[in-house]
């Protein structure tokens, strides 16, 4: 049970909210996707011993300006935020139409559309979970299902050509004149080694950055022809019929559920619980970059870290922007992981060159340092004065 001084950031205050600089008067970083995390006591969803941030209540990062919370009801909050942001779906679904060309010739203004179409999407996904229980729950469930598989196959071309060119402009940085300091620094003495190092990887970088370029843009082209035959289909024409009646009904759960604030409360605080047990469980900071397996838990805390965010802006209308920087490094981890993955895939391509295969390995071991790097600001970054621990 919720003690009576215990205090979220996904729940209102009562009173005058203290003085906490000039972030509380920015209500546009709801668009950079932070919220702050706030309380010092321990929250219902974190694990035994894990007692939340090192902020007292009221004084962690300023929380975005809220409502009344008699305001929270599902009818005053959550159904005209769905229908903002159904509305935003439809409109990139037009813009797309307009502008659809293939990536590959400029088309600019599609690519920006699509984004701002998986935004929208995600958007309502994620709310559709963390306020299930206010919605009628089978069509919550069914219309997040269809927007999770079209949001999965909308970022894919994206994703590759990303990772494309993060690979390329690594491969150039790591076969250049000199290794980066961070990543290159010997001992004295091994000057010799250095340069033997960056010559044999030399030979073989302009085959590895052809050969990714090769696999990537094949990858991406499939993506794109996936997308634009996901686009075309009947299970998207059902989607964007479904967003369609979204933005002129949210269908309620039914009798009196979803009418009180609690109904919209209550998950919001159990989606930011999550995330600080989450944060909480993340592995030491002395854990090996190499293990692979570590990853799954960053992922997760960058999904449960949007969820929030989602919430947040729901409920409060607007966001913090204490967590930008801590969402921005769980995004270059996510990006790292992938590049490190599609290095290493491609490097097990049969019959490669030993220095195509050498150049590939460095590359890798590069993303896998990226990876570290993403963590340590993460952790740098996370604002509060008492780092998460798990028991």
């Amino acid at each position: 049970m919720r003690r009576p001084d215990q205090q979220t950031t996904t729940r209102p205050t009562t009173g005058p909210a203290p003085e906490t600089g000039a972030a509380a008067d920015t209500p546009a970083a709801a668009a950079t996707g932070a919220e702050s995390l706030s309380g010092g006591t321990p929250g219902p969803g974190l694990p035994p011993g894990v007692t939340g941030p090192g902020h007292p209540a009221g004084t962690g990062p300023a929380a975005a300006p809220g409502r009344p919370a008699g305001d929270l009801t599902t009818e005053a909050v959550l159904a005209p935020y769905l229908r903002a942001q159904a509305a935003d779906f439809l409109r990139s679904l037009r813009l797309h139409h307009e502008h659809s060309a293939p990536a590959d010739s400029g088309g600019h203004d599609a690519a920006a559309a699509t984004r701002a179409l998986r935004r929208a999407a995600r958007r309502i996904s994620g709310s559709l979970h963390t306020f299930r229980v206010a919605l009628d729950p089978l069509w919550a469930d069914q219309l997040r299902t269809e927007l999770t598989w079209l949001t999965g196959v909308l970022a894919r071309e994206h994703a590759y050509a990303n990772r494309l060119t993060r690979l390329v402009e690594a491969l150039h940085q790591l076969s250049g004149p000199a290794l980066p300091a961070a990543r290159g620094a010997r001992a004295a003495g091994e000057g010799a080694a250095d340069a033997q190092g960056r010559a044999a990887l030399g030979v073989g970088a302009a085959r590895a950055g052809a050969l990714l370029e090769r696999r990537l843009t094949l990858a991406r082209t499939r993506s794109h022809s996936a997308a634009l035959q996901a686009l075309g289909s009947s299970r998207f024409h059902a989607v964007a019929d479904a967003v369609a009646l979204l933005a002129s009904d949210v269908p309620l759960a039914p009798g009196p559920a979803g009418r009180g604030s609690e109904e919209l409360l209550e998950p919001a605080e159990r989606a930011e619980q999550r995330l600080l047990a989450a944060v909480a469980a993340l592995p030491p900071e002395d854990s090996e970059p190499y293990n692979e397996a570590q990853d799954a838990a960053w992922h997760q805390a960058r999904l449960l870290l949007r969820l929030h965010r989602y919430a947040h802006e729901v409920v409060l209308g607007a966001a913090d922007p204490a967590l930008a920087a801590p969402g921005h490094a769980l995004d270059l981890h996510r990006d790292a992981v992938e590049a490190a993955g599609a290095a290493a895939a491609a490097a097990r391509t049969p019959r490669i060159a030993p220095a195509t295969a050498y150049a590939l390995g460095v590359l890798h071991a590069d993303q896998r340092h990226e990876v570290e790097a993403a963590r340590a600001v993460f952790r740098e970054s996370w604002p509060y004065a008492t780092v998460l621990t798990a028991p």
